[in-house]
């Protein structure tokens, strides 16, 4: 009992944990001590270690992840519904039934721009749709919980925007699916904030964590490049420019705002910076499609 007092006496988190199992009772104690636990794991993943106390006095449940949930489940069910509809007689390439569809971007169909937005919704194949979804759960859901859902939308966002508008440039001809550009603009803003905060971030696994990033994102780039270069069978090719703008968005825009969680990121010269970066990307994109695109002939 005496050392049990002592390792409670050098933990604070441990004393945490007993005062308000102390305060509390039945489920709300549980689910109370329970969340808390939550944010001191996700803490440490996200932020460095400077930055842990602020954001463990403040943290709470309430409210849960809800942007990366509810976009994660329109993109399956938008996926089930075409799946349905039209059914794919093979999983890698664009189908007939999602080519068709007034959601995937198609460069024939620019003027609906509608569709530089919503192509995110839709997806080429099983293994598209469940690459997508794993990859922001798995980091979608801590970053909200640390930055809440207006922050993490901006940046997957921003990702989805410049993914469009980058595969209009660099892939005229090519139409696009997926909710990849988002998805890499959250990996880009995480791995910035890894790397810059190297020694605080990373504790004895955190060299396992970037290899494990890393072989992740090196095999959804492969299925993309896979996508990209295969013959069609039953429907045109798919763009895959839209991964790398997107990590380039996360890098500029996400990783400011990721680095920034207790502050106001409209005060962060670093924030405007990226923002008139970003923009003059777009009103360039923008005058390239009308003007100057390929695919206007």
């Amino acid at each position: 009992m005496e050392l049990e007092r002592m390792n409670l006496e050098g933990d604070p988190e441990a004393q945490e944990e007993e005062e308000d199992e102390k305060r509390g009772d039945g489920r709300g104690c549980c689910a109370r001590v329970n969340c808390k636990r939550i944010h001191r794991t996700v803490s440490k993943w996200m932020l460095p270690e400077d930055a842990r106390g602020t954001y463990l006095e403040r943290a709470n449940c309430i409210p849960p992840p809800i942007f990366i949930i509810t976009i994660s489940v329109a993109e399956l069910a938008v996926f089930i519904y075409y799946a349905v509809w039209k059914p794919q007689r093979q999983w890698i390439t664009l189908g007939v039934g999602i080519w068709e569809s007034p959601l995937t971007y198609q460069p024939k169909k620019r003027e609906e721009v509608w569709r530089f937005v919503s192509y995110m919704l839709v997806h080429a194949g099983v293994e598209h749709i469940l690459g997508n979804l794993v990859l922001q759960l798995f980091l979608g859901i801590p970053l909200e919980l640390v930055h809440k859902g207006h922050r993490v939308g901006l940046v997957y966002i921003a990702g989805v925007i410049g993914g469009s508008l980058a595969s209009s440039i660099c892939d005229p001809s090519e139409a696009l699916v997926g909710a990849s550009g988002g998805v890499y603009a959250l990996i880009g803003g995480y791995f910035m904030n890894i790397l810059v905060n190297f020694r605080e971030m990373i504790p004895l696994f955190g060299v396992a964590r970037l290899l494990v990033i890393l072989s992740i994102v090196g095999t959804d780039i492969g299925f993309a490049l896979f996508r990209r270069l295969l013959p069609p069978v039953t429907g045109p090719r798919v763009s895959f420019v839209a991964h790398l703008a997107g990590g380039l968005s996360g890098m500029s825009i996400g990783y400011v705002i990721f680095s920034s969680f207790d502050q106001n990121f409209l005060k962060d010269a670093r924030f405007w910076v990226a923002i008139v970066a970003y923009l003059a990307f777009v009103g360039f994109a923008v005058f390239f499609n009308v003007f100057f695109s390929p695919a206007n002939s």
